[in-house]
């Protein structure tokens, strides 16, 4: 370790003087270097001096910046309440000073869409400049406080008074113009009125009085406009009733004979047929089609002259109604804001119930009145649809006259039935009466139908009406007893009721009404076959009666005894007469049968019934001489020939 040491201080030594040396070699260079380090060190020096100078300049401009800042920051705020002030001015002035063009257009401009707006503002800047409570535009100061609202209030309440007074001027001069005659009311309720009708609202809050003068003075024009165009529309329609001289109180089902033949006579051209429906139901209450359901022009229809039923005419005015009851309702929320109903259509409707009243005193047609009954209901449905109630009280008051109305007429009818005599009806014969086919077509009119049908019609219709059967079976009754014969009595019957279920099955029309009638029918054809077989088969259909009658009491294992004799005439008499007498069988009910399809029915049913009592005369030859029979059953017809001869007659049918 010694040795080590020593040899590190050797080379220590070595280094050190290598280094001498090298140092007093570059001895020029280094005093080079270090006169230019001096150098530097003085233009350093004058650099710090610069810089300490542009260092105290620095600091001087960033007082001033910051003095800068400062105002920068206190004009902002300065500026900003300044904008904030003229903001708020603005908008107080905005909400209470009156600018020179409102005034203008107030004082005077024309009633148009500006004098609307102005009239608007006007009132706002009212409401503003006397508004007890601080307003957000207000400062939180009361507008009626403030010096400014103070100095306007006067200016603004006399301009919003002139605007009430040209506002009530013009409604007024509006008003007017509905009680001209050829005023077409809809354009002025429209472009004069529903077009202004904020300005109504306006009179409602500035001038109370005024808005209710308005109203008053609307109800009474408008209200005076409708009672007169409805009552110059009724007596034109009246004009073109068509059954205005064919209805009388003799118009009834059996009806008189001198009456009817007159009235056949005279009025033939002109009568209306109060029993037969026709078309009169499709032209007043078909819905689909757009020429019924307009409302008449009466005056085109004056010029053409034409002429319609009344209940027709009665559906024009229904509707004419409730389309200015729906107007006025809409025209009344729109423009009043309330319904003016009561008011405007007060007159009108009484002089309808009127007029109706005075017609239904005359009117002894009870298929104008169902129809007017089922019109009634149509529109009081329709109104319930557009949400109207206002005419519920009318149309029940119209049904309060139309059904006691109709209960009198189908009492007279009734009472008619119930009186008529074969000598009142001009004697009877053995075709069709006309009171069965008034009866016929009276009852299966679809009007009669339906309003049955409906609950809300009551049973009052549909008792007359079984009780109008039982009286009209009760008259054919009495009529067939005027012929003398019971064969003549019974083809009386058919053909009478035949008449009525051909008009039913026409119609369509089954209920219990008909159900009586063809069960009536059935027993009377019944009963004809067996008069019509008694006459040339009389002692056939007698000895088969009468034998079954007595086999039937014979105890079971005896036999029952026929005279062979009388067995064989009969058989005899039958095999020579039988094809005449069908001849003859044929003629009569082609003969006493107006309706060719019920005769055929008939002559079918005789013809078979026939075959079944001759089947049963031949079942008792074989039952009584079951053993043998005798010579004379050679004779018998056998049942094939028989059917051949029907059929012979069925196809010439």
């Amino acid at each position: 370790l010694a040795s080590y040491s020593g040899q590190v201080e050797e080379e220590l030594l070595d280094l050190e003087a290598s280094c001498i040396q090298v140092y007093r070699d570059k001895a020029g260079e280094i005093v080079s270097l270090r006169s230019d380090l001096q150098e530097c060190q003085s233009v350093l020096s004058s650099l710090q001096e610069m810089l300490l100078g542009f260092q105290a300049d620095l600091g001087g401009l960033s007082g001033e910046i910051r003095q800068l800042q400062e105002k920068s920051r206190t004009l902002d705020v300065q500026l900003k309440n300044r904008r904030e002030a003229e903001e708020g001015f603005r908008q107080f002035l905005e909400h209470i000073i009156v600018a020179p063009n409102l005034v203008h257009a107030i004082t005077t401009g024309s009633v148009n869409t500006a004098f609307l707006q102005s009239v608007q503002e006007i009132d706002q800047i009212y409401k503003n400049t006397h508004s007890p409570t601080p307003q957000p535009w207000s400062g939180g100061k009361p507008p009626s406080d403030t010096v400014a609202g103070k100095q306007v209030q006067e200016q603004v309440r006399n301009l919003r008074l002139l605007a009430v007074s040209r506002v009530r001027d013009y409604f007024l001069s509006q008003l007017v113009s509905l009680r001209q005659p050829q005023t077409n009311i809809r354009m002025i309720q429209v472009n004069g009125l529903l077009k202004y009708a904020e300005l109504q609202d306006f009179l409602e809050e500035a001038s109370p009085e005024i808005a209710t003068e308005i109203l008053n003075v609307y109800t009474e024009s408008m209200g005076k406009t409708l009672q007169q165009l409805f009552r110059t529309y009724q007596s034109q329609l009246l004009q073109l009733d068509l059954s205005r001289s064919s209805s009388s109180r003799h118009e009834v089902l059996a009806m008189d004979d001198a009456l009817l033949r007159d009235t056949l006579t005279t009025r033939a051209k002109k009568r209306v047929d109060v029993f037969c429906l026709g078309t009169r139901a499709t032209e007043c209450l078909d819905e689909d089609a757009s020429n019924h359901a307009q409302p008449i022009l009466a005056h085109v229809a004056l010029a053409e002259r034409q002429r319609y039923h009344y209940e027709r005419l009665f559906r024009s005015i229904l509707g004419h109604l409730v389309d200015a009851v729906t107007n006025e309702h809409v025209f009344g929320r729109q423009f009043f804001k309330r319904d003016i109903f009561t008011p405007l259509f007060q007159n009108t409707l009484s002089l309808l119930l009127e007029q109706s009243e005075n017609y239904l005193f005359g009117c002894y047609d009870a298929l104008c009145l169902l129809l007017m009954i089922k019109v009634t209901h149509y529109y009081r449905r329709l109104m319930r649809s557009r949400k109207v109630h206002s005419l519920d009280g009318f149309f029940d008051q119209l049904t309060n006259l139309l059904w006691p109305r109709l209960k009198t007429v189908m009492e007279g009818h009734l009472r008619s039935l119930k009186q008529a005599t074969a000598v009142k009806l001009g004697g009877v014969d053995l075709h069709p009466h006309v009171v069965s086919r008034r009866f016929a077509e009276f009852c299966c009119n679809d009007s009669i139908r339906s309003t049955v049908a409906n609950r809300s019609a009551g049973d009052m219709l549909l008792e007359d009406l079984t009780e109008m059967v039982d009286a009209y079976v009760a008259l054919m009754e009495r009529l067939s007893d005027e012929h003398t014969s019971q064969k003549s009595r019974v083809v009386f019957w058919i053909n009478n009721l035949d008449a009525v279920v051909c008009i039913f099955q026409e119609r369509r029309v089954v209920g219990k009404e008909f159900n009586r009638v063809v069960e009536l029918l059935m027993q009377q054809r019944e009963v004809f076959v067996e008069e019509e077989l008694l006459t040339g088969f009389s002692k056939m259909i007698a000895f088969v009666q009468q034998t079954e009658a007595h086999m039937a009491t014979t105890p079971r294992g005896e036999t029952y005894d026929a005279n062979a004799a009388v067995v064989e005439a009969l058989v005899l008499d039958f095999a020579s007469k039988w094809k005449g007498n069908i001849d003859v069988i044929n003629r009569n009910v082609l003969s006493y049968f107006s309706n060719f399809r019920n005769g055929m029915e008939i002559l079918k049913q005789v013809l078979t019934q026939l075959l079944l009592y001759y089947t049963r005369f031949q079942d008792i030859i074989r039952k009584v001489w079951k053993n043998r029979l005798p010579p004379f059953c050679e004779n018998l017809i056998s049942t094939n020939i028989i059917l051949t001869e029907i059929k012979r007659y069925a196809l010439a049918i």
